[in-house]
């Protein structure tokens, strides 16, 4: 007899497995012309994004059945682990600087984002303090929010100011979760809002992507060029869109359409139906990880489940919100849906993890 909990698990892993499978299809559309033009003589996209989902599903396959993984000890030390990384990557020679920041670590043909696995590990690391303390000591609390801190900064530094919100609101449902007092949300938010204004006053070009959020036709060539573009991609595709591999905006003028900005082009393409069709297979993915996170006998589990779920959610909502130009642009990418080997790999730890602590 199928348990519930099973049919969560297998709704968890089809779903992430039918998103993959349209984002491969996707970068096939969107990135051929633009490969064509940029890299030529180069491995297509599409066949690289194919070769790193079969090795991310493979590395899923293993994960989920590691038992070392479920030892609390294990993940203090890749925290730590993580912020060795995140440090390594600042220093110069070993980091690599792409697109203005310095986020990658380079090892021959092979690079690392050591911020995608310091999200992961300190999500982990701080739901093992929750499970074992109590959020009303104050000692305790000031211990959440340094393990917190620590690889935020780090990340600031490169700076990744995407990576640092996912990390940090995941982190704060975590900590909402086990029920901390509602005054702390308020200093909470008002210490937010102060952190914005001082690191837009020491980037300008964040305040000039808020300016083209607010107004991207302003400067439709420059600030504004992505989202014009993503909205000029959105608006005539309809309800239906122009067909399968009908985009117009894929030749050369949306940058890199394969990466970011790979959702205005499966709007142009499939339309608004078929774009709500792609956010139900999402809903579907993470409600079975919440389910899954519910069914939990372990509290540890259940803050793990619940936080690894919430990166994923938070990210597809980030990417989805600034390409119909409802956020500023932040550089994340659609999770299984964009191209990029990091990336692909990295959701589908998040889903072998997720499966792996469900294992109840």
């Amino acid at each position: 007899m199928v348990t519930l909990s099973h049919q969560f698990k297998q709704w968890f892993f089809s779903s992430a497995f039918i998103l993959s499978i349209i984002g491969i299809v996707f970068i096939y559309s969107a990135g051929t012309y633009w490969s064509s033009i940029h890299y030529i003589g180069q491995t297509p996209f599409y066949i690289k994004q194919g070769i790193y989902f079969v090795i991310a599903v493979i590395s899923c396959l293993v994960v989920m059945n590691m038992k070392v993984l479920q030892k609390p000890k294990v993940w203090v030390f890749f925290y730590w682990v993580s912020i060795f990384l995140l440090i390594a990557v600042l220093i110069p020679g070993i980091g690599i600087v792409r697109n203005g920041s310095q986020s990658w670590i380079g090892v021959g043909s092979l690079t690392v984002q050591p911020a995608e696995l310091a999200k992961i590990t300190t999500l982990i690391y701080l739901s093992i303090l929750l499970a074992n303390g109590k959020a009303g000591q104050r000692i305790v609390q000031w211990k959440h929010f340094l393990v917190i801190i620590l690889p935020s900064l780090l990340i600031m530094l490169q700076p990744d100011f995407g990576a640092v919100f996912i990390l940090v609101a995941a982190a704060f449902l975590l900590l909402f979760i086990a029920q901390y007092p509602v005054k702390l949300y308020l200093i909470l938010i008002l210490t937010g809002i102060v952190g914005l204004v001082a690191l837009i006053a020491a980037a300008p070009y964040r305040l000039k992507r808020i300016e083209a959020f607010l107004n991207p036709w302003a400067d439709a060539l420059g600030s504004g060029f992505q989202a014009v573009q993503s909205l000029l991609a959105i608006g005539p595709a309809g309800l239906f869109g122009h067909g399968f591999l009908e985009s117009r905006q894929k030749y050369l003028y949306l940058p890199e359409p394969q990466n970011d900005f790979i959702f205005s082009i499966i709007l142009e393409e499939i339309g608004l139906l078929g774009g709500m069709g792609l956010l139900l297979i999402f809903a579907c993915f993470l409600l079975s990880g919440y389910k899954l996170a519910l069914a939990c006998n372990s509290q540890l589990h259940f803050y793990i489940i619940c936080g690894l779920t919430t990166t994923i959610a938070i990210q597809a909502c980030l990417n989805i919100g600034v390409v119909i130009n409802l956020l500023p642009v932040t550089g994340v990418t659609l999770p299984f849906i964009s191209y990029g080997g990091t990336s692909l790999l990295v959701v589908w730890l998040t889903v072998a993890l997720v499966l792996n602590f469900s294992k109840e």
